[in-house]
Formats: C-alpha cells, sequence, structure tokens
C-alpha cells in the first residue's frame, strides 16, 4: 500500500492541480457566494423593516410590526393576537411578495 501511494506521488501531474483549482472555483462561484449574497439581502431587508410594516414569518404567519426590539419583533396577527418572533425567523421572499402589488394585466 505504501509503494502505491510512493508511485502515485512521484507521478504527479501539474494538469491535476490545474483541474482541482478549477473545481474549487466552480464551486466557490455556484454555490458559497450566492448563499452570501442570499444572506447580506436577508441581513439588509431586515434591519430596513420598520413599524407598520406587513411581514410573513418563516412558519408563514402573517402580520404587522408593532414594535421592535434589538432581536425581536413584537407582530399583531389579523385576529388581534400579538406574537414576538426572531428577527432571523422573518422570510426575504414571502415579505417582498406580500408588499408588492399585483401587477394587473
Amino acid at each position: 500500500m505504501i509503494a502505491t501511494i510512493l508511485l502515485q506521488a512521484a507521478g504527479f501531474d501539474p494538469k491535476q492541480l490545474i483541474v482541482f483549482g478549477l473545481i474549487i472555483l466552480v464551486f466557490y462561484f455556484f454555490m458559497i457566494r450566492p448563499q452570501v449574497k442570499k444572506q447580506k439581502d436577508q441581513k439588509n431587508f431586515v434591519n430596513e423593516l420598520k413599524k407598520g410594516d406587513k411581514i410573513v414569518t418563516t412558519s408563514g404567519m402573517h402580520g404587522k410590526i408593532l414594535e421592535i426590539a434589538d432581536a425581536t419583533f413584537l407582530i399583531e396577527t389579523e385576529g388581534g393576537q400579538k406574537v414576538r418572533f426572531n428577527k432571523s425567523a422573518i422570510s426575504l421572499e414571502e415579505s417582498k411578495a406580500l408588499n408588492t402589488p399585483a401587477v394587473v394585466k
């Protein structure tokens, strides 16, 4: 087994390093970079929310922001109940869709 490893190490090909580097680049541009951008957009969206904004949580609860604390929102639901959620529980896509006016054709 050690002989096999040594033979493989002696036959090192620089093309393998280039291929490995290209795999890392593809992985970065198609997996890591979009995820980081999405997290940044989510953080900016949550920081821009203010009292009176309508939101949807990741669990699907709809409501209106009544109070903003450091890490939480106090949300009033349609039934008039008040519920406190962490800021991380706000859905970016659903909340934007809720606040975007419908396009009339």
